[in-house]
């Protein structure tokens, strides 16, 4: 499936392909890497709240901000709630990246393998082979509670609007 006029990249349309999910449906399974190059998916997170952050390439400033502005905020969470980032960097890129930062408190996973979340999600960028910018926070049901597809790709995401719908799942 692909849409049109979702998003853009400095201005610029692109199409995103895969699936087109809505607040309330059953979170679909993905299988990423991990920084290790172990597989993971959404079943191994079962029981928990996931924040999943889309990144389109963590080596990006805006990218940055975003892994470094969750990592922050985990910090303040529940231990119920997990915070991913997934982007199609390498799991050695995702690796590197935490070290240097120190981001602690975000698992960062690679969906540059068979882009599973990308097209189970919607977020894959036709024209890059990319992940747009996103956030989806999942219940501990793995119902899908919070959805922003951030227009402008080189823009940050709502972090208040997130938290705000995270808090009303963690009380």
């Amino acid at each position: 499936m692909e849409r049109k006029g979702v998003i853009t990249f400095k201005g610029m349309p692109l199409t995103l392909i895969g699936n087109e999910l809505k607040v309330g449906d059953k979170a679909l399974d993905f299988l990423v890497l991990d920084n290790n190059l172990n597989i993971t998916g959404l079943k191994n997170f079962t029981g928990k709240i996931k924040v999943i952050s889309v990144t389109p390439s963590i080596d990006t400033p805006v990218c940055d901000l975003q892994a470094r502005r969750f990592n922050a905020e985990a910090a303040n969470l529940s231990q119920d709630v997990l915070v991913l980032n997934i982007s199609m960097d390498l799991p050695f890129a995702l690796s590197r990246f935490c070290t240097t930062a120190g981001i602690n408190r975000v698992l960062t996973f690679s969906d540059h393998k068979d882009a599973s979340f990308g097209n189970a999600y919607g977020v894959m960028i036709k024209e890059l082979r990319l992940l747009t910018r996103a956030v989806f926070i999942i219940d501990k049901d793995d119902i899908i509670r919070y959805i922003e597809i951030v227009p402008e790709i080189t823009s940050e995401p709502n972090y208040e609007r997130a938290l705000e719908a995270l808090k009303k799942l963690s009380i």
